[in-house]
């Protein structure tokens, strides 16, 4: 379903020659979050679900304005989209009704994406679900 293809690239680091590898541990943080959300919510889906920003790097994450303590950082989160406001907030609901063992799930500006974080070994995850 996902690849760790999906979860590293961004044009942003392209175009402004940021460096965005992960390290081993971020790799491992990233299967962790393909086996246990993003694979279970694509199958449940059935339609094509795209990664608007994943692993960054730290250069990367202060290019793109965001939190230091984000867990793209780590590898445990992707911003997600099915290309249309309508199917995020459908993709959203759908999220919390199949039951995925998330961290964070949070609707961005009025779904224009969602955000969805997994702590790796699902230890702590919070449940949390956030509009903001």
């Amino acid at each position: 379903h996902f690849d760790l293809w999906e979860m590293t690239r961004s044009t942003i680091a392209q175009r402004q020659r940021i460096e965005n590898s992960p390290t081993h541990d971020d790799i491992r943080r990233m299967h962790y979050l393909m086996e246990k959300c993003l694979d279970p919510i694509r199958e449940a889906w059935g339609n094509p679900i795209a990664v608007n920003s994943g692993y960054r790097s730290h250069a990367l994450n202060i290019a793109v304005g965001g939190a230091s303590s984000s867990q793209h950082l780590t590898g445990e989160a992707d911003d997600i989209t099915t290309g249309s406001l309508g199917g995020n907030k459908l993709l959203f609901d759908l999220i919390q009704q199949i039951g995925v063992d998330f961290d964070q799930l949070i609707d961005e500006n009025s779904y224009q994406w969602i955000h969805i974080s997994c702590r790796y070994n699902g230890k702590g995850n919070r449940k949390q679900v956030l509009h903001l």
